[in-house]
């Protein structure tokens, strides 16, 4: 940020660093890895974000790469709190980039709803304008197991429980830039069923699409044609489906079979 920018910020984040909420607070055996406070910095970021920016007027737009020099930097050296970020200040760049790939190493858990006819799927589009489709999903958190992370990251960005209905041996893997992607598969979900993400800016819609009109590959042109969208916008989907297309009749079988150990 600019240092316009960083003067308006000072009374945000001193609020959101220095009471108990994010940073002044981690645990002692964390406060000298750069990653886990990342982490903390990335939730004051989100935080400042949905709520200082929305709730007042004025409040200057700052990027996380922006916004952590200066809680690593800048904030410590103002405030004299958290001296344990200082040693990290002049590399913060070296910093996010170790964390992005710590980030992209850390598995993915999510699911694929279908709905009774087994013909559509339900995806999901980030919160920016040109945000691709997805399935919902996100990352697992230090001993979670699989299945709680799926079913945690589909209520957060769908507001749908699948506690109830997901099977912990039912799902497609893949391997997509080193990082690990299951998704469990939740057959037969009405499509007059509402959707509302619970996450604040992270969801921007939520719809069903048919799976025969979804691409199965980057140059696969069937959704510009039938759904005026481009292959690219459903890039974290296509391995799964094509998955999924190759292997609906698996996926009617389990239904069938009311199978509750079955792994694609």
């Amino acid at each position: 940020c600019c240092k316009k920018k960083f003067l308006v910020l000072i009374p945000f984040l001193y609020c959101l660093c220095f009471p108990s909420r994010f940073i002044l607070h981690i645990p002692s055996e964390e406060r000298d890895n750069a990653i886990r406070v990342c982490f903390q910095i990335e939730l004051a970021h989100w935080f400042y974000l949905d709520f200082c920016m929305q709730n007042t007027p004025g409040a200057p737009h700052c990027g996380i790469r922006d916004f952590a020099k200066i809680i690593f930097l800048d904030c410590c050296k103002l405030f004299h709190h958290c001296p344990f970020l200082l040693p990290h200040g002049e590399d913060v760049q070296k910093v996010l980039e170790q964390w992005k790939e710590y980030k992209m190493g850390v598995p993915t858990y999510g699911a694929i709803i279908l709905d009774e006819s087994l013909e559509n799927v339900l995806l999901v589009q980030g919160y920016l304008a040109k945000s691709g489709w997805g399935f919902p999903k996100g990352k697992v958190n230090e001993d979670e197991a699989p299945n709680d992370c799926a079913v945690r990251e589909v209520l957060e960005e769908t507001g749908f429980d699948i506690k109830n209905r997901i099977c912990k041996d039912v799902y497609i893997e893949q391997k997509i830039t080193d990082q690990l992607v299951r998704l469990y598969i939740i057959p037969g979900v009405s499509k007059d069923t509402k959707f509302n993400p619970k996450t604040r800016k992270e969801i921007r819609n939520i719809e069903w699409f048919p799976i025969e009109k979804l691409p199965c590959h980057r140059n696969d042109m069937t959704p510009k044609s039938k759904l005026g969208l481009a292959p690219n916008r459903f890039f974290m989907a296509i391995p799964f489906i094509r998955c999924v297309s190759r292997k609906q009749h698996l996926i009617i079988s389990i239904v069938q079979l009311s199978t509750d150990s079955f792994q694609l």
